[in-house]
Parts: structure tokens; sequence; C-alpha cells
């Protein structure tokens, strides 16, 4: 009775590690449907959240519409966007409230679109996938593993993404409003570190640690946080296209016009390869991680992707393969630092 019991427990603990690798990469793909979303200008494909035109599965004809619905979306679209700008003003961001307010790009209703109704609303179900299995992870925790530390971590993330969903309904509302875009990602980046965090503590294929010295492990930290400073100034840059799109900018006049972030954003990731050159090389020379030699790689496709996007007129699965692997290799950075044994010497 007691081997069966014991057999049983090992089966669950294997259950465990494959549930919460599986809830990692859903929230990767999640990431994945948004850049789509956003590449093919799908935000607005529902206009209300989080039902699309009022039903929880959408319409594929616009004769399935009541021939105001233009108008009766705007009407709940305003109000929610009230409430919002009135959280904001109480948070003490009173000229961010009012900005939102009196900007008229947030009350345009798009006309109906099935194509786009369709990838956001996929985009949403892959969320609320991602969503229950973070919930049931947390209630997996709490009655099985309820005196592991791992409990609080699960129960943040899973505080993070209801915010992060209702945030989405926000981006929604205030009808793509640049800046809101930025925190809904790296919102998702937060996630997906702690939930790394979580695998890395309850899979046993993740326990082996990387013996690093101190000036190794500096760099790693290093490339890290301008791998993240850099998906921040990323989001800045594809704002600012999206701004001169709209007004009509011709793309060979991009790059004259995009500013400061464009440049620094170009110029850090040279700084990363040469950073991530140098820990690979001496990778290779030495301890042959993996993880870190994999992580070059991305970089490489990454870079690639950027020149493609920044020089060449390519479609959007550049845009979205551009965002994704840089997603990836923060992740993997993440892991790298996580898994770290830094020595003295």
């Amino acid at each position: 009775m007691v081997k069966i019991y014991l057999n049983l427990q090992m089966l669950f603990s294997k259950l465990f590690i494959r549930f919460n690798w599986v809830s990692l990469i859903l929230i990767y793909l999640v990431v994945v449907a948004g850049s789509f979303v956003r590449v093919t200008g799908s935000g607005m494909g529902c206009p209300d959240w989080p039902k699309c035109f009022g039903k929880w599965i959408p319409p594929t004809e616009i004769t399935s519409l009541p021939s105001n619905y233009r108008e009766v979306y705007l009407v709940q679209r305003q109000k929610k966007v009230e409430k919002f700008c009135s959280f904001l003003s109480v948070l003490g961001f009173e000229s961010t409230a009012t900005k939102i307010k009196n900007d008229p790009s947030v009350y345009l209703e798009e006309s109906f679109n099935a194509n786009k109704t369709w990838v956001e609303y996929l985009n949403r179900l892959l969320g609320f996938l991602a969503g229950n299995m973070l919930l049931l992870g947390f209630f997996w925790f709490l009655f099985y593993y309820r005196k592991s530390k791992l409990i609080y971590f699960s129960a943040l993330n899973l505080i993070l993404i209801a915010i992060e969903a209702w945030f989405g309904s926000i981006v929604v509302a205030t009808n793509l409003v640049p800046w809101t875009i930025t925190v809904h990602l790296l919102l998702a980046l937060v996630i997906i570190a702690i939930q790394i965090y979580i695998v890395r503590i309850v899979s046993p294929s993740q326990q082996k640690t990387f013996p690093m010295n101190k000036l190794m492990w500096t760099l790693v930290l290093t490339v890290f946080l301008i791998t993240f400073y850099q998906m921040f100034l990323g989001t800045q840059v594809r704002e600012s296209i999206d701004a001169l799109t709209k007004q009509g900018f011709d793309k060979s006049t991009w790059t004259d016009k995009l500013g400061l972030p464009f440049y620094i954003h170009r110029s850090f990731s040279w700084l990363v390869l040469i950073m991530l050159t140098f820990i690979a090389w001496k990778n290779h020379k030495n301890q042959k991680f993996l993880i870190l030699r994999n992580a070059y790689i991305i970089l490489a496709v990454e870079l690639a992707s950027g020149v493609l996007l920044a020089y060449v007129d390519m479609p959007g699965i550049v845009q979205i393969s551009h965002l994704v692997f840089a997603t990836i290799l923060f992740g993997m950075l993440w892991m790298t630092l996580l898994r770290a044994e830094k020595q003295i010497s």
C-alpha cells in the first residue's frame, strides 16, 4: 500500500512539473498572439471586453450586429475611459488622465472586420486559458504544497495575470493608447519571470547550477537588464512608427524621424551582441552550458530580424519574430541568472 502511495506521489510530481512547463508555454503563446494582433491591427477587432460584440462567441457577419453597433460600443467605451481616467487622477496622474480624455483618437470606433475580430478573440481565448492554468496551479500548490514558499509566487502571478487581463480591457477601451500597450507587455514579462522561477524550483532538470566567476555573472546580469530595457525601447519605437504611419510618412523617412529611442535601441543591440559574444566564447572555452549557447543563437536571430525591420520592407511575420525572440532571450537569461552559482574568484 505504501509503495502504491509513493508511486502516485512520484506520478503527481511529474504531472505537476509538466503542468508548470505547459503554463509557461501558454504564457509565451499569449505573447505571440498579442504580437500577431498588433501586426494585423486587430486590437480593436472586439470593441468591448470581456465579451466580443456583446457575445461570448463573436459574429462572423456584420448582419448579426445592430445597425447602430458603432454608436452602442462607443458609449460603453466612453464610460470605461471615464472610469479609468478617474482612477489615474486618484493615483496622481491627472495630466495623463486629461490627455487621454481629450484625445479624439480614443473615441474612434472601427468598422466590423470578421478577420480582425477573430484574431483578437483567439488572443483572448489563449489569455483566458493561460489565466485558468495559473489558477489551477495555485490550487495545486494550496492543496498539495501549501508549505512551499512557491505558493506566494503562484498567488502573485495569479493576481498579476488578473491585472493583465483587466489592463487588456483598458488597452481596448482607450483605443490602443501607446503607453498602455507598453505597460501591457512589461506586465507580461513580469508574469513570465515569476513562472520561470517556479519552473526552476519544481523541475529536476533545472536544478543543476552554473558556476560563474564574478565577471561572467555581472556580464549575464548586465545583458539581461539591457534586454529588458531594449524591449521597453522597442515598444517605444513601434509606437513612433505607428504614429508616423498614421501621419502618412513613407517608410524610407522613418529612421530620420524616429528620434533618440531608435538610435539607443539600435546601439544597445550591438552592445548586447558584443557582450553576449564574449560570454558565449568563454562558455564554449570552459563550461559549455547549453542555455548560454542557445541564448547566443536566439540573439543572432533577434538582431537579424531587427535589421530587416529597420532597413527592409518585410512582412508582419518578421515583426512577430522580433518580439517573440526577444521574449525568449529574456526568459533564457533570467533562467541562467536563477541557476547561476557565483564564484568568489
